[in-house]
């Protein structure tokens, strides 16, 4: 059995796929901060708690026979990770609206929600191994 039967590890994989994806953009908006005319790019926000709440809705079907369709179940179809242009806190005189404090700011904060995401992870796999009644 695969750890993606398991909605809490679709959603985890999910999760740090998109905060991934957020290091990257946030990345991007700091090598360009000196570009002229660069505007800030940000990753449109996922709601993952309304993911966890329809957790039960995300299990895929079970193929029984090989006529049968397979379902695309999971959580990583949900969800495109796509960027927009992010708000302009401050913009100078060449047109930049990049705010290195505040794409320092989105760092820490993907750094956070990164080392809390896999805790989550450690956890989950602790968990499923003591209901396997194997040892951590």
């Amino acid at each position: 059995m695969s750890a993606n039967a398991f909605p809490i590890f679709s959603a985890i994989r999910t999760k740090l796929a998109w905060l991934s994806a957020r290091q990257k953009v946030v990345s991007e908006n700091i090598a360009n901060a000196n570009t002229p005319g660069f505007r800030a790019r940000e990753l449109k926000p996922v709601d993952f708690r309304k993911m966890l709440e329809n957790q039960g809705q995300m299990v895929g079907l079970r193929v029984t026979n090989a006529r049968h369709m397979s379902g695309q179940g999971g959580a990583s179809r949900l969800f495109d990770f796509k960027t927009r242009e992010a708000p302009i806190v401050e913009m100078d005189g060449s047109g930049n609206s990049v705010s290195i404090a505040e794409e320092t700011m989105k760092l820490g904060r993907t750094q956070v929600e990164y080392e809390m995401t896999t805790n989550i992870y450690r956890k989950q796999t602790g968990l499923l191994r003591i209901a396997l009644g194997r040892r951590q």
